[in-house]
């Protein structure tokens, strides 16, 4: 759990690495900190490198001095697009540093800088993860998939109290709204969900959605991936076990509640009848920004409520049975610490192939169920949890998934 705020602010930038420069989180990142120079200061970017030409030029115009790319064939096209947006600003050539392949992020995530936003999608951002921890960053954490698939392994690499700060919107409103309390009395966690584009809806309505359906998500701009499990609401089920793990509260005790309006971003409620919410429209800059400053506040991050104008916020229960996600996230988490791995990785595989075609809408999840249903017998009941324990978990997880699309 985050720690407690301080008042005091620091008289030089805070050093900054972002992780996935070039994905949704990582261009709002880098919005953020181009608005707030005297408080932040990127030293170093990663990218996949399917965008050479962005990267390089958040390279030059941020000035850092190491670009980590992790597809080889892209290195060059970066490396030539930072000189040409040199020369377009007209600066001296200042050739960053660029390391390339598989371990490039981790590479970044390792210097040692006061903080790294992970921003890469996808469990590919574990070894990251690790690497920022173990070198004593803070580690401004979007990349849930990292802590749902590393879970134990993760919080064992946590040096200090407060090192980990939640960037999703639910995460860091829960971090905020605890700031109210202490730990012993909070009663239960409540997660808002928007509901996704297809709220409503009967499972017999959701067998012919499309791809290009799932996509359209009503309140917020994401990666596709992210867009596709917030439209099975299996991202709320991956948040509900990384509310589990951040905060120490048991899956029984965190609650999912369908807020279409997305202002109300999650609450905490507590013993003695309290709950407290934080509310604001849907910006991602903002748990970007509290998640490279925390505890501090940075000023003018995103426009606040209109509270002269009429308003309607609305709540209602999450639907388990057209939404079975959020339900085998839960039992995941319960069944052994491996399980979210598998969850994970069965998730991902399938996603990949309803992308490809492979796969109907209704097939996502279906897909993921079947694969947990035989996780017992692979990945046992162990609490003790290694990172090979976790790759091994997930190899046989997407080995199976596969297997399952193909029959």
């Amino acid at each position: 759990m985050p720690s407690a705020p301080s008042s005091a602010r620091s008289s030089s930038p805070r050093s900054v690495v972002i992780l996935g420069s070039t994905g949704s989180v990582g261009t709002q990142a880098v919005d953020v900190v181009v608005r707030h120079p005297e408080q932040l200061d990127v030293v170093a970017l990663s990218a996949g490198g399917a965008h050479p030409e962005l990267v390089a030029r958040q390279a030059v115009d941020l000035d850092v001095s190491l670009v980590a790319v992790s597809d080889p064939a892209a290195a060059p096209l970066v490396r030539d697009a930072v000189r040409a947006r040199a020369r377009e600003l007209g600066r001296p050539a200042r050739d960053p540093e660029i390391v390339v392949g598989p371990d490039a992020s981790t590479t970044a995530a390792g210097v040692g800088a006061d903080v790294v936003l992970n921003g890469i999608t996808g469990s590919v951002g574990l070894r990251p993860t690790l690497a920022a921890l173990e070198a004593g960053s803070t580690l401004a954490l979007a990349n849930k998939e990292s802590l749902v698939v590393g879970g134990a392994v993760v919080k064992a690499a946590v040096r200090r109290p407060g090192q980990i700060v939640p960037v999703d919107s639910e995460h860091s409103a829960i971090a905020q709204a605890l700031r109210s309390g202490e730990r012993g009395e909070v009663r239960r966690l409540i997660l808002t969900a928007s509901g996704g584009p297809f709220r409503g809806r009967s499972r017999a309505e959701l067998a012919a959605v499309t791809l290009a359906e799932a996509l359209a998500h009503p309140t917020w701009s994401m990666g596709p991936v992210v867009t596709i499990n917030s439209s099975t609401l299996m991202n709320k089920g991956l948040e509900l076990i990384e509310a589990h793990l951040l905060f120490d509260v048991p899956v029984a005790d965190i609650t999912v509640v369908v807020h279409p309006q997305s202002v109300v971003h999650s609450m905490v409620e507590f013993r003695d009848g309290a709950t407290v919410a934080q509310a604001s429209p849907p910006d991602m800059r903002l748990p970007i920004a509290l998640g490279l400053s925390w505890p501090e506040r940075l000023d003018d991050v995103s426009t606040p409520n209109d509270w002269s104008a009429p308003v309607s916020w609305s709540f209602e229960p999450l639907d388990d049975e057209v939404f079975p996600a959020v339900g085998l996230a839960r039992g995941a988490a319960a069944a052994s610490p491996l399980h979210p791995a598998v969850l994970n990785a069965a998730n991902e595989e399938a996603v990949a192939a309803f992308r490809a075609g492979a796969l109907p809408f209704l097939g996502i999840v279906e897909l993921v169920a079947r694969v947990l249903d035989k996780a017992a017998a692979h990945v046992g009941g162990s609490t003790v949890t290694t990172y090979d324990d976790v790759m091994a978990a997930q190899d046989w997880a997407r080995a199976r998934a596969r297997e399952l699309v193909t029959v």
